[in-house]
């Protein structure tokens, strides 16, 4: 087997766990042992990340919100993947942070991340909540 192009494509925990969770339901039964404990170990891995309850649609708000910021691709995806809590999370993400972005970008991406947290934590309390159940 041979890499073609190492960079087709940057995916986020998202849709990495999204199509590992699909080829786990397509996958043929053909010994191919090693690639599922790989793939229940790497799934298992994601689920206790922010990722398990993110949607494509929140993902794609978030990173269309970003733009402004004029960050690069792989820093919009580390902020996707790890949404960022404090001004400290955002200077290891973002390269020279302290001379790109001012206070006030700074405290702008964090209340856009946490947007993104409370979008992901509104669905598995939707999901999850004994209100829910109680009225379905």
């Amino acid at each position: 087997m041979e890499i073609v192009n190492p960079n087709a494509a940057i995916l986020t925990n998202f849709e990495v766990m999204t199509a590992l969770k699909n080829m786990k339901n397509n996958k043929k039964k053909f010994g191919l042992r090693n690639l599922a404990t790989i793939t229940y170990e790497t799934v298992q891995y994601l689920e206790d990340t922010p990722c398990k309850e993110q949607s494509s649609a929140g993902i794609v708000e978030f990173l269309h919100a970003m733009k402004q910021f004029n960050l690069t691709k792989n820093e919009c995806l580390m902020m996707v993947n790890d949404p960022p809590l404090s001004p400290l999370h955002i200077q290891l993400m973002i390269e020279d942070s302290d001379e790109r972005l001012t206070e006030e970008q700074v405290a702008k991406i964090l209340e856009l991340a946490g947007k993104l947290r409370t979008a992901c934590e509104t669905v598995t309390d939707s999901t999850t909540s004994p209100e829910a159940s109680a009225d379905g």
